[in-house]
């Protein structure tokens, strides 16, 4: 099994209702490795282009607004099936129908201000992660307490 990483935005309705860090704490309590994180400002043109399928639809200004409301978090995250293992930590987009012990079932009960953005293939997810991140920006580093979250043979 081959490690993945995947993008992950915290929106701005977890920073401003002060629950990064306890998002950030169960993506890596689950095993995931962080190897890229900062703080950003989204503009309209990011936006445009990390939300192109949605351009057209009637609620995207809205979605612009409150993404260029306040900063979001994006990290990277790191480890085998990086990208099924956070969505399926995210719940679905829609946080009312998100199962209890889900991120958005936890923390959410909108569409729009979800708490969490996670790449949905690993194809966005390479997409996702060049678009927020530098080749720099991104760090190889030796977790020790990875060999205690998969065995050899799962990673």
């Amino acid at each position: 099994m081959a490690e993945e990483r995947t993008l992950i935005l915290l929106k701005p309705d977890a920073l401003q209702r002060g629950i990064t860090g306890k998002i950030i704490s169960r993506i890596e309590e689950r095993g995931l490795q962080i190897v890229g994180l900062r703080m950003i400002e989204l503009d309209d043109v990011k936006c445009k282009e990390h939300y192109s399928h949605l351009v057209g639809k009637p609620f995207y200004p809205k979605l612009v607004e409150f993404m260029t409301s306040a900063p979001v978090i994006a990290l990277v995250a790191q480890g085998a099936e990086a990208v099924k293992v956070v969505r399926e930590m995210c719940g679905p987009t829609n946080a009312r129908n998100a199962p209890a012990g889900t991120i958005r079932g936890d923390y959410s009960l909108s569409t729009q201000y979800n708490v969490i953005h996670a790449s949905d293939s690993l194809e966005t997810a390479k997409k996702e992660v060049a678009r927020f991140f530098a080749d720099v920006q991104i760090f190889a580093w030796n977790r020790e307490l990875s060999k205690f979250t998969a065995a050899e043979d799962e990673k």
